[in-house]
């Protein structure tokens, strides 16, 4: 289970540089690797996790597989993409399909780069974007909610639903704020997330700043660190141009230019966390002599959803999994010294999968 991220802003903010670093970024890693750019504007990349590799040395394993997730270029937005100005539609179209977006706001000055407002203001151009989504919002839930009449006037128990949840999220749009403020209750979780409101998505703020800023941030990035907490959103500081000239260089080069720069790691990695993050994501592990992988799952899975992301016949005829927790596993020198150690357990239907866990499941063919 992988999952997409749009890259979005507005013109000049660097989006297009941080796209083009990601995908020379997985295009190195290639070798290592399976990777795929999908489209010219899509592509595949690692997520950056030292656990992996050290499983794999330590269980000599043949070849090395990361988890990914995907980052799509989205087209920059202009005022009015709400009602179809510049390439709007399909702005907003692309980001139907995400599941997080990840905001590139520009923190830096430049005279050679025109900022399309003529000012560096982050805090304005996230509100720019955010509007849009709003507006657009709210005009799909105008036409939903009149298709809806008939079926709830039947009552029908779904278009009910669906009604309900879509005035609320109007109430809120009315009032200024996105539809992720809507309390949703568990019961309504499955209906709310089909409604695919563009305001719904989890905000990642990227704060593209100068070279110099890229360790501590500028009085810019402070701005949007504090708009982010208030949304109770996420940030990461980044400067596009050292990730770009980052992802030109080897391994060597790279922690070279790093500790030149005062970095402790690429942006890069730190950008692909903080999505994985966002959407409450984890890794567990599997680890032999033929390759050490990692899986994508989310917070509070069980044993059986779990094995089923790795084939579906692994969650219909789960029977139960041996687990051995990654620290036992590093600290013991594998799956033998654990078990011996009485560090593997046997977990059925019911164990909630923990972040790191090495697995290894039986199931009935």
């Amino acid at each position: 289970m992988g999952f997409r991220m749009g890259i979005v802003g507005l013109p000049n903010v660097g989006k297009s540089t941080l796209f083009n670093a990601l995908t020379r970024t997985a295009a190195a890693q290639a070798a290592n690797f399976p990777f795929c750019t999908i489209e010219p504007n899509v592509g595949d990349v690692a997520v950056p996790d030292p656990r992996l590799d050290r499983l794999a040395e330590i269980a000599k394993s043949k070849q090395i597989i990361p988890a990914r997730m995907t980052f799509v270029d989205i087209a920059g937005l202009v005022k009015g993409a709400s009602k179809g100005e510049g390439l709007g539609n399909q702005f907003l179209a692309n980001i139907r399909e995400v599941d997080a977006i990840a905001h590139v706001l520009r923190c830096f000055e430049d005279g050679d780069v025109t900022h399309v407002e003529g000012r560096v203001d982050p805090i304005a151009d996230a509100e720019t974007i955010e509007t849009e989504l709003m507006l657009a919002d709210l005009e799909s839930i105008e036409k939903r909610l009149q298709n809806l009449t008939r079926k709830v006037r039947g009552g029908d128990k779904e278009a009910v639903q669906q009604e309900r949840l879509l005035k609320a999220a109007q109430a809120v749009l009315e009032d200024g704020r996105p539809a992720r403020a809507v309390e949703v209750a568990e019961d309504d979780a499955k209906a709310w997330k089909g409604l695919q409101l563009l305001t719904t998505k989890p905000i990642l703020y990227v704060c593209n700043v100068e070279e110099s800023a890229a360790a501590s941030g500028n009085a810019q990035s402070e701005r949007v660190a504090a708009m982010a907490a208030e949304q109770g959103a996420a940030h990461v500081v980044i400067s596009a141009r050292i990730e770009e000239e980052i992802s030109q260089l080897d391994a060597d080069e790279q922690a070279m230019f790093l500790e030149e720069m005062g970095l402790d790691e690429a942006g890069l990695d730190r950008l692909i966390r903080a999505g994985y993050e966002l959407l409450g994501l984890m890794t567990y592990f599997t680890v032999g002599p033929k390759e050490a992988r990692a899986w994508t799952i989310r917070r509070g899975t069980l044993a059986p959803l779990a094995a089923g992301v790795i084939h579906g016949d692994f969650e219909k005829g789960f029977i139960r999994s041996e687990t051995i927790a990654y620290d036992d596993y590093v600290a013991l020198g594998g799956e033998t010294a654990a078990k011996e150690a009485g560090k593997m357990r046997v977990e059925g239907k019911t164990y909630e999968v923990k972040d790191g866990d090495v697995l290894h499941f039986l199931f009935n063919a």
